[in-house]
């Protein structure tokens, strides 16, 4: 998905090409217990869609759960991308109140709905609040993160903005 969406996808487009993508990794390597990645995706998204924010958060947390596993972290992450509808920082502050691996479940999101709208579109006010952060090292890690796509023979779209 973050692939997809530095390539110039949105939230929409990036989420189904993640989703084919763990459809695809589901017939590598060696079976393991636990529900079927892709398809929690699928369904989480589904269950999410159209809710209200309060009523999709109860929805994460008692069906979906916000556990460290894979099948519950993952799912979790792409319904909070669902529900804050690809606003990265929507997706970070729903995450964050989640409980559980609220940590990853916001990286994932969070990293998910920021590389397809932009580094421009979170809400400078909101940023400038954060401490311990620099965005001017931020800025300087994305634009090396699009160059090394770019050489890479990818294409990278404008994200640091």
């Amino acid at each position: 998905a973050v692939s997809s969406g530095v390539a110039g996808s949105d939230w929409r487009a990036a989420s189904e090409r993640a989703v084919a993508a763990a459809r695809l990794g589901a017939t590598l390597g060696h079976w393991v217990t636990g529900g079927d990645i892709a398809a929690r995706i699928a369904w989480a998204q589904d269950l999410v869609r159209g809710k209200l924010e309060q009523d999709a958060i109860k929805l994460i947390v008692d069906l979906i759960g916000t556990g460290v596993a894979s099948q519950e972290s993952v799912p979790a992450a792409f319904a909070v991308l669902e529900v804050a509808e690809g606003d990265a920082w929507r997706s970070a502050v729903i995450s964050a109140n989640l409980g559980g691996d609220t940590d990853t479940i916001g990286a994932i999101a969070a990293g998910m709905a920021g590389a397809c709208a932009g580094l421009s579109r979170l809400p400078r006010e909101r940023i400038a609040e954060l401490k311990g952060i620099d965005v001017a090292e931020v800025r300087a890690l994305v634009n090396d993160l699009v160059a090394a796509r770019v050489e890479s023979g990818g294409s990278g779209k404008e994200a640091a903005a």
